[in-house]
């Protein structure tokens, strides 16, 4: 795997303002990485790669930050600052001005969209038009029946040797299931507006987890509470794999596949990001 490429000086300093304003203003807010990551909709260590400096910031993440520390974007950002100016307004006089989500991206893949695939020009537009039609929840997907709808995101957790994690968790899918009916399976959770659905990619975990089982997590498990399969990162990589705890501070990170070994890592360098409650393939964990 090739070595990530530096930011430049300029994205490194939009990072280091950034991260000063937050250090200087989280206590009196009563913020933390991790709730910062939950207003942003995006992992823990996603932020701890904004604020290091790793990854440059995104208009996304300087919108939300601006609006926790209450700070213009200006003051860390004054090249996001102008791009979210302009994504909002459409700039003074614009012909964009006032066009809504699904026409935008309309203009922009007409315009930037000939190297992508059908598939994901019919995903990005498709997005857009759910976000005219209605503001997407993060905690609380809309309840039909005893149905309620849980949303699936491209997050590739590999069950192996670990993938570098996307900024941001993509929305692909929603899949509707019974609350009741994921109780009757043994499946334990407070509320369905916890659960969310991921994929896992590789042949660690396996026969526990095949390559590609969609996962059912509870993203509100952000700690250690027993062993059992974690989804978390480490070393800037993503993984799904059972933890254990051996002492104080490591953890055992357990393959289901016996032909992988056991490794050992440390717990203030793992991010827990949510705990697996069940295998789509109806297998125990």
């Amino acid at each position: 795997m090739s070595k990530k490429k530096e930011l430049s000086p300029e994205l490194k300093a939009e990072c280091e303002a950034a991260k000063a304003l937050f250090v200087s203003k989280k206590n009196a807010l009563g913020l933390t990485q991790a709730s910062l990551a939950e207003a942003a909709d995006i992992s823990a260590a996603a932020v701890a790669m904004y604020l290091n400096g790793t990854n440059p910031l995104n208009p996304k993440f300087a919108a939300v930050l601006s609006r926790l520390l209450d700070v213009p974007v200006e003051k860390f950002s004054k090249r996001l600052a102008k791009e979210i100016s302009g994504l909002t307004s459409g700039g003074e006089g614009s012909a964009d001005a006032g066009l809504s989500a699904a026409e935008l991206v309309r203009q922009m893949l007409t315009k930037q969209g000939k190297g992508l695939s059908e598939e994901s020009r019919r995903r990005l537009l498709a997005a857009a038009e759910s976000d005219d039609s209605t503001e997407i929840k993060y905690y609380q997907p809309g309840q039909v029946g005893d149905e309620v709808w849980i949303a699936h995101y491209d997050v590739r957790a590999a069950m192996g040797g670990g993938q570098i994690p996307h900024e941001y968790p993509e929305m692909l899918q929603d899949i509707r299931v019974s609350p009741k009916h994921l109780r009757d399976l043994g499946v334990t959770f407070k509320e369905h507006f916890h659960l969310k659905m991921i994929t896992g990619w590789g042949q660690s975990m396996a026969p526990t987890i095949k390559d590609r089982d969609p996962l059912l997590v509870d993203i509100t498990i952000r700690e250690f509470t027993g062993d059992g399969i974690y989804l978390f990162s480490h070393d800037d990589m993503l993984y799904v794999k059972r933890l254990q705890k051996k002492g104080k501070d490591r953890f055992k990170m357990i393959s289901d596949n016996k032909h992988h070994d056991i490794e050992e890592i440390r717990v203030d360098d793992t991010h827990i990001l949510a705990r697996v409650l069940y295998v789509w393939n109806g297998q125990p964990v």
